[in-house]
């Protein structure tokens, strides 16, 4: 069968090559000039540096097949991520732990002893059922923390007060009563020896797999393929004509610094009179590697225009009752199928973007069709 997939990201590689294994001629279209989506990395000229030109990427999952998956295409190479915030004239390590309250408070609590501190001092436990961020955040942890770790970063993100946001946005809220300062709890952590973008291309190295960059995907070319899988934007199937789906995007200022810049990978901005969210120290992303110079990026939040790179879909009620109306458009479509971040209108890790393209692809192999939707997104 021909099958046409709409995106060079993992979504779009995982999928095509898994169905050219299967024996079928895949065609993948880009309108970018590379390959990896927003995970894209490219070696600075001039530093060495291997940048993540579109933000940072830490890959991290307890999934074994899909780790088994990825390691299978390229080396991966032990990472953890540790990250910092800059508040009130201190820096604390995140998620929140035995240290950062520690100093936060000006206290030398045991474990046992800050637990008790914050679940019953701090937290506010009039707040039994918390349906927005404010709510989350001051349920877990009280107001002191919120205010400085949370609140001001958050404004920045989202560009409206956390009162306003829903509680899922911040899920489970990570507070440990130890010293682990491993930003993330799953258990494969790792970055690609060489970048992310080397092992998509390895993924995409088959010779049943047709690859064109700079290539505009329109409805129209859909007819001469017996299916299609589409990491596009869902409303952009349909030409936005209900209207456009709201996503924050980013604005990064790069700049370069001749030594170590911040000492750490990643530097949170809690406080809202700081206007970006956070600097990233690139060549800290590898720490098997050694560069004399650096390239780091300070990240500005913002709402996305038709002409930006949508990031993080905001999914408020307004948007969902439009996903809505575009979901039950699009599952009376007949051979496409939509997947990804964009396809789905959800935000995705890696981990779990690789999962769903590698279930959707077996699907297919299995009775030649697949459904609109892998996983509904509402």
């Amino acid at each position: 069968m021909k099958i046409l997939c709409v995106g060079a990201g993992l979504s779009g590689a995982v999928i095509g090559r898994k169905l050219a294994d299967a024996g079928h001629d895949i065609t993948i279209v880009d309108a970018r000039d590379h390959i990896a989506g927003n995970c894209h990395t490219e070696r600075d000229a001039d530093t060495g540096v291997m940048v993540h030109i579109y933000g940072p990427h830490i890959f991290h999952t307890d999934d074994a097949e899909v780790w088994d998956y990825v390691n299978a295409f390229t080396c991966f190479m032990p990472y953890k991520n540790r990250v910092k915030t800059t508040s009130r004239g201190q820096v604390f390590s995140l998620p929140v732990n035995l240290h950062t309250i520690n100093q936060f408070f000006g206290r030398t609590m045991r474990p046992d002893e800050a637990h008790d501190f914050i679940t019953q001092e701090q937290a506010d436990t009039t707040i039994t059922d918390p349906q927005t961020f404010e709510d989350q955040a001051l349920r877990f942890v009280g107001r002191d923390l919120y205010e400085a770790f949370f609140k001001g970063y958050t404004v920045k993100q989202w560009g409206m007060d956390p009162s306003q946001l829903p509680a899922s946005i911040l899920k489970r809220l990570p507070v440990r009563f130890n010293y682990d300062d491993n930003y993330f709890f799953h258990k494969y952590q790792g970055m690609p020896e060489n970048g992310y973008t080397p092992m998509v291309a390895a993924i995409l190295n088959h010779p049943r797999i047709q690859l064109s960059l700079s290539t505009r995907f329109t409805r129209d070319q859909a007819a001469e393929y017996d299916h299609v899988f589409y990491s596009g934007p869902i409303d952009g199937w349909f030409d936005y004509d209900l209207g456009r789906l709201g996503y924050r995007t980013l604005d990064f200022e790069r700049f370069t610094y001749q030594g170590d810049y911040q000492g750490c990978a990643v530097m949170n901005y809690g406080e809202e009179s700081v206007p970006y969210t956070r600097i990233t120290e690139h060549k800290h992303f590898a720490p098997w590697e050694s560069h004399e110079g650096s390239v780091c990026y300070r990240e500005f939040s913002r709402l996305c225009t038709p002409e930006d790179i949508p990031y993080y879909p905001i999914r408020q009620m307004g948007e969902k009752a439009l996903l809505a109306e575009y979901v039950t458009r699009a599952e009376k479509e007949t051979g496409v199928t939509f997947v990804g971040r964009l396809g789905t209108y959800r935000y995705l890790d890696m981990d779990v973007t690789i999962r769903e393209a590698l279930d959707v692809a077996q699907g297919f192999i299995t009775k030649d069709t697949a459904p609109a939707f892998a996983v509904s997104p509402l």
